[in-house]
C-alpha cells in the first residue's frame, strides 16, 4: 500500500509540473506559472485521494534526492556561458549584494510597520534564501525556524509568480537581468522558473542564489539585529 502510495504521488506531481508546462504557454499568467500552478494542483488532488502529507513524505523524499544531480547539472550552462557572465561579472555581484540587502530592509520595514513582534520581523528578513540556510540564519537572530521555512516558500512561489509577469510588465528582457532577479529573490524556486526561460537564465540564477544566501549569511547577523 505505502509503495502504491509513493508512486502515485510521484505521477501526481509529476503530472502536475507537466500539466503546469503546457498550461503556461497556452495560457501565460502569473496564475499558471509552473511552481504557483502545479503546488495548487497538488494540493488538490492530494487533499481528494485523502493522501496525507506523511504518506506523501517518501515520495517527497525520492524526488528532492533528484536536487542534487539538478543543482550540479546547472554548471554545464554555467561553463557554457562563461565568457558571458565574467563580461558582466560586475554589475551582476553589485545586483546581487543590493538585491540581498534591499529584500531585507524591505520586510524588516514592512513588519515594523505592521507592528509585528520582533521573531516575526527576525523570521521574515530572511525570506529570500534557501531554506537551509535561511533556517540556521534565523536561530541566530531570534527568528522561529518554523516560520522561516514558510516565509521562505511563500517568498518563492510569489517570486516565481508574480517575478516575470512584472520583468515583461517593465520590459526587463535580458536574460542575465532576470535570472539574477529570480534567483537573488525566489532562491531555489526563482531558479526553476529562470531555467524555463532559458539556459543563460538559468545558470545565473543558480550563481545569485547561491552567492545571495551566502551574503545573506554575513549581512544578516549584523544588519537585522540592529533594527529590532
Amino acid at each position: 500500500m505505502i509503495l502504491l502510495v509513493t508512486f502515485l504521488s510521484i505521477g501526481i506531481t509529476v503530472g502536475a509540473y507537466l500539466l503546469s508546462k503546457v498550461a503556461s504557454k497556452r495560457f501565460p499568467s502569473p496564475l499558471t506559472t509552473p511552481v504557483f500552478f502545479s503546488t495548487t494542483l497538488i494540493i488538490l488532488l492530494l487533499l481528494l485521494l485523502n493522501i496525507n502529507y506523511d504518506d506523501y513524505t517518501i515520495a517527497k523524499e525520492i524526488m528532492t534526492f533528484l536536487l542534487g544531480p539538478a543543482t550540479v547539472a546547472l554548471a554545464v550552462p554555467l561553463y557554457k556561458y562563461r565568457d558571458t557572465l565574467k563580461k558582466h561579472s560586475i554589475p551582476a555581484l553589485l545586483g546581487i549584494v543590493f538585491g540581498t540587502v534591499s529584500t531585507m530592509i524591505s520586510a524588516v520595514a514592512l513588519a515594523k510597520l505592521l507592528n509585528l513582534p520582533n521573531e516575526v520581523i527576525a523570521s521574515s528578513s530572511v525570506k529570500s534564501v534557501t531554506v537551509p540556510v535561511a533556517v540556521e540564519v534565523s536561530a541566530i537572530i531570534g527568528g522561529d525556524p518554523a516560520l522561516t521555512a514558510a516565509f521562505v516558500v511563500a517568498t518563492g512561489i510569489l517570486g516565481t509568480t508574480l517575478g516575470p509577469w512584472l520583468m515583461n510588465a517593465t520590459n526587463i528582457t535580458h536574460p542575465l537581468s532576470r535570472g539574477l532577479s529570480l534567483g537573488t529573490i525566489s532562491h531555489g524556486q526563482g531558479t526553476a522558473q529562470a531555467a524555463t526561460e532559458g539556459e543563460l537564465q538559468g545558470a545565473i540564477a543558480g550563481v545569485a542564489m547561491g552567492l545571495a544566501a551566502i551574503f545573506t549569511a554575513i549581512i544578516a547577523p549584523i544588519m537585522v539585529p540592529f533594527f529590532l
